[in-house]
């Protein structure tokens, strides 16, 4: 199903807020992602941080389709920007458009919009370190959380701010659009899926990425494609144009983990989504993600994850 995904923003919008997620959600969507995306304003042209102007913008919609996602841009000078009339049409709009299924996302500042709109009333939310004091008197009833590069709760999604934009659009790339994909974003924009210690483990799809051997890469890309595919060492490299001897110095050198280990890892990735979203008997979950036998599913899953996979179904039921 098609993400609608509009921009909002503000006068003065802080220019790297608004142009990094947008490009990797735009990139995402020249790359083959169901996304379609609309930039808009109170006012166009629209003043930015830079002193440029960015024109063509859509007016701010007088309603907002099913399941769509709004992400509100921040601001170089929030004291002053957020008095201005055209910040306050922007709450107004907010508190007016938002429907049961609307998702909101904020970069930086533009979480004080959300707290003024009463959107992180009883929500866990974080900003920029410096504006943490702001958030909380603004939005009281809200767990201002800090030292977090994004915050999720619910249908609400906070960012830090200014590069932390790219690693919350990357995140929805991948959950709306699956982990290749986002991966790929990453790649092309050269940077990688961050988290802080309290987010949760990074994807192994994503994981393990944050380097710039093409040749690794190319082999990565081959067992991300077909990871229930048992893959030689000698294919790998056939696809990735270097030697098996070499391809597996490589992986272990740039990636940071053996061959052998990264496709187990992307098949118990497999796995576990199979195990939570179906009621498929372990054996023929085995079978799909490429392992031998449900012996040698439980074995790496006991090795790589602790306990075995029938424990994943007890913790969510």
């Amino acid at each position: 199903m098609s993400l609608s995904v509009f921009f909002v923003l503000t006068p003065n919008v802080l220019l790297l807020d608004y142009a990094g997620p947008a490009e990797a959600l735009r990139m995402a969507a020249e790359m083959g992602g169901d996304l379609g995306l609309v930039n808009c304003a109170p006012v166009s042209p629209l003043p930015t941080s830079m002193g440029l102007s960015l024109d063509g913008l859509a007016p701010l919609p007088e309603a907002l389709p099913p399941d769509s996602l709004v992400i509100v841009a921040g601001n170089a000078r929030e004291s002053e920007d957020y008095a201005r009339p055209e910040a306050q049409a922007v709450i107004d709009w907010l508190r007016r458009t938002a429907r049961p299924d609307t998702r909101f996302a904020s970069v930086c500042s533009a979480a004080l919009l959300l707290a003024r709109a009463g959107l992180l009333s009883g929500r866990q939310c974080t900003t920029h370190h410096n504006l943490i004091d702001d958030l909380r008197r603004l939005a009281p009833e809200a767990r201002v959380l800090e030292d977090r590069i994004f915050v999720e709760d619910g249908p609400v999604l906070t960012s830090a701010g200014i590069t932390t934009g790219i690693d919350l659009a990357l995140y929805l790339i991948e959950r709306h659009c699956g982990p290749e994909l986002a991966a790929a974003v990453a790649r092309r924009q050269v940077v990688f899926m961050r988290r802080s210690g309290h987010d949760p483990q990074l994807s192994p799809w994503l994981a393990w990425r944050n380097h710039l051997h093409p040749a690794v890469h190319r082999a990565q890309d081959a067992i991300a494609r077909e990871p229930n595919r048992r893959w030689s060492l000698e294919a790998l490299a056939d696809v990735a144009h270097v030697s098996a001897r070499h391809l597996a110095r490589l992986f272990a050198c740039h990636a940071g983990i053996g061959v052998v280990e990264y496709q187990q890892r992307l098949r118990l990735s497999q796995a576990r989504r199979l195990l939570l979203d179906t009621g498929m008997a372990v054996e023929r979950v085995a079978e799909l993600c490429g392992f031998g036998s449900a012996r040698d599913l439980r074995r790496v899953w006991s090795r790589l994850e602790g306990g075995a996979p029938s424990d994943l179904r007890q913790q969510r039921s």
